[in-house]
Order: structure tokens, then C-alpha cells, then sequence
């Protein structure tokens, strides 16, 4: 075999590795795009022209969340904004308009006291799927719903989702826990969906134990009357001979 074919062979040798590599390369940045922002990552994709634009603009996103200078909220500052939050529900009932416009400038207050820009609502959301990559779309239909109602085109319903939307935001921005990647698409843990789980099963074998015990007692309860029985009419019986 001469040189030059030795050569060649070689290169394409090495070509194949480093084309293979930087397959390999893409695929886990593609897969830990998908772990990072769950729904969102197709959400992007979806909006792209291809899904290399996708994941460049969510890696954008990331490298811009990290430059914000987030920090969470005090406890006295928490308890307040939880105090507005549950005025807001309140309100609902007799204003459900005005309590949607209420939750959308709470959510953006809360934002402000984060740390997060609030000037441009689609940077907001951006910046907030980062952090916030389930809840984000909540936010999204809530403002969506939030605009309809002031052109007369929500309904009640419309806006009692609405609310239900501001709501898994707020709790997320509140929550001490910071991102939103253990929770579900309306804002609730994995871990409290456990633990409800396990207090649910606790509840289930308290009550099979309690009846249990129920059955056992009643089960005494039948014996005891069968042997009072027997023993009467043993009873009658010596009385008759």
C-alpha cells in the first residue's frame, strides 16, 4: 500500500472520529437542553426554523439568566406579597377582571423584588423559563387571558384560569426552593406529590386496620353470642330432664 493511500485512509479514519464525536457532542447537548427546560425545549423548537436555532437561542437564554443578579425574597417581604396574593382570591368573586389585572401586577412586582428585568413581557418570559421552565406557560395563557378580558372577550372561566395560572407563578417565585424542575405543569412538586402519595397509603392501612379490628370484634362479638346460646340451652335442657 503506498504513502498517499495510507495517508488518505488515515484521514478519513479521523474524520469519521471527530464527525462522530461532534454527533455525540450534539446529542447530549440536545438531551440536556430537553432535561433543563422540559416543555419549553419544544415549545422553542417548535417556533425555530430547525432545532439547532432552538437550542442556541434556550443556551442564550441560560447564559443571560446567570448574568441576572436573582435573589430570593425575605421572609417579611414573602408574607406580604402572600398577603396581597390571598386579597387577590378573595376579590375574585365580586371583580374577576380586576382581580386577573391585580395577580398580573403582583407577579411583576414579585419579579421586580427577584431581580429579574420587567420592562419587555416575552423577555420576561424567557428569562423566567430558565429558572421557571413548566410554570412559564402558565404565565403566558394567564397574560394571554389577562388581554382578551380587556377587549370583552374573556369569560369567567377564562379568567378563573387565569388566576389558577398567576397562582403556580407567584408560589414558584416565592418558593425557596428556586427552579420549578421537580414540579409538575401546575407548579407542584414531585416530592409533595410523594408525600401526598405516602399520607394517602397511611390513610388506606389506618382504615384497613381499623377495620380490621372492627371485623375481629365482631367477629368475638358472633362467638360470644353462639357459646351464650349453646350454654342456655344446655340449661333448658337440664331443666327439662
Amino acid at each position: 500500500m503506498s504513502t498517499v493511500i495510507v495517508v488518505i485512509v488515515v484521514i478519513v479514519v479521523l474524520a469519521a472520529l471527530v464527525g462522530g464525536g461532534l454527533a455525540i457532542a450534539a446529542r447530549r447537548r440536545s438531551q440536556k437542553l430537553q432535561q433543563e427546560f422540559g416543555p419549553e425545549y419544544d415549545r422553542a423548537v417548535e417556533n425555530a426554523d430547525s432545532r439547532g436555532e432552538a437550542e442556541k437561542e434556550l443556551a442564550e437564554r441560560r447564559k443571560r439568566h446567570k448574568q441576572l443578579d436573582l435573589k430570593p425574597v425575605d421572609p417579611q417581604t414573602r408574607e406580604r406579597f402572600q398577603g396581597d396574593w390571598k386579597r387577590i382570591q378573595a376579590e375574585f368573586v365580586d371583580d374577576p377582571g380586576g382581580a386577573v389585572e391585580k395577580a398580573d401586577s403582583l407577579v411583576t412586582t414579585i419579579m421586580r423584588e427577584r431581580g429579574y428585568p420587567v420592562d419587555d413581557f416575552d423577555q420576561r418570559a424567557a428569562d423566567i423559563s430558565v429558572e421557571h421552565p413548566r410554570v412559564v406557560e402558565n404565565y403566558r395563557e394567564a397574560r394571554r387571558v389577562r388581554d382578551a378580558q380587556r377587549d370583552g372577550s374573556a369569560d369567567t372561566e377564562d379568567l378563573r384560569g387565569a388566576v389558577t395560572s398567576y397562582r403556580s407563578l407567584v408560589e414558584a417565585l416565592l418558593d425557596d426552593g428556586g427552579d420549578d424542575r421537580g414540579r409538575d405543569d401546575h407548579g407542584h412538586r414531585s416530592d409533595d406529590r410523594a408525600r401526598d402519595g405516602d399520607r394517602a397509603r397511611d390513610d388506606d392501612r389506618a382504615r384497613d386496620d381499623d377495620r380490621a379490628r372492627d371485623d375481629d370484634r365482631s367477629g368475638r362479638h358472633r362467638e360470644n353470642g353462639r357459646t351464650h346460646d349453646q350454654d342456655q340451652a344446655r340449661d333448658d335442657d337440664r331443666s327439662r330432664r
